[in-house]
């Protein structure tokens, strides 16, 4: 089966086929900011066009929350003017191929998945610590995505009561803690601010700021591991993003974690997959789901 495999962040729009997981033809094109929704129904037909006759389905990764086919958030304002977007609707009218639309993250979490011991590991969750924090869950085997979508959404879990507000609108989300974002803001009221790789450079050198930052942002991440351990008896968790790769950062989560009671531990790795994990999870799925498909 060969897969027309879209990935749609909010700077840019990846395209490619993807068969047996190997990634051809792939281009990528700037998210359309400017009168949005317009935008993105012309960039879906342009796409959709290119690939013709090329595909069996499409599989789609999208930033937000996929809920029945439409495009939305936590944060709408994150998405801009494309809030409550009938995506499936709108590639829909250029093909008549069965369409899977996933989160992100989600689909990132499937590509993760698909190169673990599947035989071995039934459940299963994939952590990207970015500008935000999202996740992936398997269980028994299957992605969580119903009924609503909101399946992996684990950056708003409950990390300190008496934390910031996140930008979802709740106090205290890990997101508020430990993303990227996050990072910035703390480094933000410095007498010398940077940036978040500023952060871990200087958290490399051992200064004290930058290290207190950093450690809370992983032991924020060791919490959410130990949590979901106990909670969903997940057996295995992979971290990507670009805090989750930083150099340090991953060690220090293992270290967190090892602190807890063994029930609450489990082995932690660093993602395989990189800029093209969306697409070949995305792809994945659709193949494991297409009966389901229309």
């Amino acid at each position: 089966m060969q897969v027309l495999a879209l990935d749609i962040g909010g700077t840019k729009i990846a395209a490619a086929l993807v068969k047996n997981g190997v990634v051809t033809q792939r281009q990528q094109i700037v998210t359309p900011q400017q009168n949005a929704v317009d935008g993105m129904h012309e960039a879906l037909a342009q796409i959709v066009a290119q690939y013709q006759g090329q595909f069996d389905c499409v599989a789609v990764a999208s930033t937000g929350i996929i809920n029945n086919g439409v495009l939305t958030a936590l944060n709408p304002k994150n998405l801009g003017g494309l809030a409550e977007f009938p995506l499936k609707e709108s590639i829909a009218r250029h093909t008549d191929k069965p369409i899977g639309l996933l989160n992100d993250v989600q689909a990132a979490a499937c590509a993760e998945y698909k190169e673990q011991d599947v035989e071995k590991i039934q459940n299963f969750v994939f952590i990207t610590v970015s500008t935000g924090v999202g996740g992936g869950i398997i269980l028994e085997r299957r992605l969580l995505t119903e009924p609503n979508g909101v399946a992996g959404h684990i950056g708003h879990t409950l990390a300190d009561p008496n934390g910031p507000v996140c930008g979802c609108g709740r106090r205290g989300c890990v997101e508020a803690i430990a993303s990227g974002r996050a990072i910035e803001a703390a480094a933000s009221v410095w007498e010398n601010p940077c940036s978040p790789k500023e952060v871990f450079a200087r958290f490399r050198q051992q200064d004290p700021q930058a290290t207190a930052v950093v450690h809370r942002s992983a032991s924020t991440i060791a919490n959410l591991i130990a949590d979901l351990v106990i909670g969903l008896d997940i057996e295995k968790v992979v971290i990507g993003g670009s805090v989750g790769l930083a150099e340090g950062y991953l060690p220090l989560v293992q270290h967190y974690l090892q602190q807890q009671p063994k029930f609450y531990q489990c082995q932690v790795e660093r993602a395989f997959h990189g800029q093209d994990a969306g697409l070949i999870g995305a792809a994945w799925w659709v193949e494991q789901n297409q009966a389901k498909l229309k």
